[in-house]
């Protein structure tokens, strides 16, 4: 996708939110905190539907697994139930399972250069 909405200038809007999401954790500013995981899976989702068609479909999916259970986790902390944290490992169990299914399956690209 080109223009106004490519998928670079999205991917770069993401990693601020999930800086901030994070920071916001880290300072226990929970309105913020809880807040930013809106526009922080959003902007995942978005990311992932506008590669559905091809195989970093599986590399995004393992993202949007990990904002929400780190999401859940930090929730969990907030609100005082720390012995609900451990349920965030389900999530990132199937962004671990997306993510060798690519590696497995689908990376198939094995001379990759960077410039």
């Amino acid at each position: 996708m080109q223009g106004k909405y490519s998928l670079r200038k999205i991917e770069n809007l993401h990693i601020p939110l999930w800086l901030l999401k994070d920071t916001c954790w880290m300072m226990e500013w929970r309105v913020l905190g809880v807040a930013m995981i809106i526009p922080t899976l959003s902007v995942a989702f978005i990311l992932t539907y506008m590669v559905r068609k091809t195989n970093e479909v599986y590399i995004n999916i393992a993202i949007c697994f990990w904002i929400f259970a780190n999401a859940f986790w930090m929730c969990c902390e907030f609100f005082g139930h720390v012995e609900y944290k451990f349920y965030a490992g389900i999530p990132f169990v199937f962004g671990f399972i997306a993510t060798a299914y690519f590696y497995i399956f689908k990376n198939k690209s094995t001379d990759e250069k960077i410039s």
